[in-house]
């Protein structure tokens, strides 16, 4: 069969995923908002090679194995049940993204392999059904079919649980300038922190109630180009699920001291009159959304702050992208 390739980018939710009502399924309780980032991105092509003993899954150039082995094998299985084929699977990707950091690499990974393998099996699945398949090898993912900003709306079941686009075509001033303050893997994995936190938290059900209630006000801020509105929303939004770690048991934190000062920083230019708000997915790492304008500002502010601190500005980005053959 084909070999095909797909490219997935990265995406930052700005309204966050942050617990599953259904766990098979990867159901979320709440509808997200995100933003595609050009500069983060997963590589991969897949082929079904007749007479394969057993899939084979290379990330970076290693042969994965265990739970990550598992869980590629597991949307590969839901490929060949749609194309009605039993051909093992040869997969290698590439992550130009640290991976489990908290830089959404699992988000352009299962979007990449979802597309990559669906085609590779001879299916032409339409950006929905692209963004379900990719949804059940990571929630994020389902939200990196599509570029610029996307809602993931929760729904209820397999068919209307999906993303679909906002604005895809993102000509105004708006970028994560993101700080790296680790790029190694997590020791709490996203999946285990936010299942603790469903079923400990006991004010859980309320951040999931206010969540949801901030949906229409960020769609609208999305519709009228209002930044800081936007960033206003995004930077409470995203305090509020790191605090509900803090509430689980046992409790625990993504953040750390140099998270904070860079939080801080982020408020310190905001009174100092910048337009400058801070997100953080299930890692350290800090993301400053802000106007290109304003990057030099602070990138100074932060060399003040943290002299050896690694920075990336990243702009909204492209959804999707699949070629026939090995290379992209």
């Amino acid at each position: 069969m084909t070999a095909y390739t797909a490219r997935a980018h990265t995406n930052i939710a700005l309204l966050k995923y942050w617990g599953k009502a259904d766990q098979e399924l990867i159901i979320p309780t709440t509808s997200s908002v995100s933003l595609t980032l050009n500069e983060f991105y997963t590589d991969t092509t897949v082929e079904f090679i007749p007479d394969l003993p057993d899939d084979e899954i290379v990330l970076d150039g290693k042969l994965l194995s265990g739970s990550s082995n598992q869980k590629v094998i597991h949307v590969l299985n839901l490929v060949r049940t749609k194309a009605n084929i039993t051909t093992k699977a040869k997969v290698i990707s590439t992550n130009h993204v640290p991976t489990s950091a908290g830089l959404a690499s699992s988000a352009s990974a299962f979007a990449a392999l979802a597309g990559a393998a669906s085609k590779a099996a001879g299916l032409n699945l339409t950006r929905s059904e692209l963004s379900m398949l990719a949804r059940r090898g990571s929630g994020s993912a389902s939200r990196s079919i599509f570029g610029g900003f996307a809602i993931w709306n929760r729904g209820t079941n397999d068919r209307d649980s999906f993303a679909h686009p906002i604005d895809e075509d993102v000509h105004w001033p708006i970028q994560l300038l993101t700080v790296i303050v680790n790029d190694q893997p997590k020791e709490i994995n996203s999946r285990v922190g936010m299942q603790s936190v469903v079923a400990t938290d006991p004010f859980y059900q309320a951040w999931v109630d206010h969540a949801n209630a901030q949906v229409p006000a960020m769609l609208t801020a999305i519709e009228n180009h209002d930044f800081q509105k936007i960033g206003q929303l995004a930077e409470a939004n995203a305090l509020q699920m790191h605090a509900q770690n803090l509430m689980a048991t046992p409790a625990f934190s993504y953040l750390t001291d140099t998270s904070w000062i860079i939080i801080r920083l982020v408020q310190r230019l905001r009174q100092q009159g910048l337009s400058v708000y801070a997100t953080m997915d299930a890692g350290p790492n800090v993301k400053i959304i802000s106007m290109p304008a304003d990057t030099a500002k602070i990138l100074v502010a932060l060399k003040e702050q943290l002299p050896n601190v690694k920075t990336t500005v990243a702009t909204p980005g492209p959804g999707l992208e699949i070629i026939k053959g090995h290379h992209i």
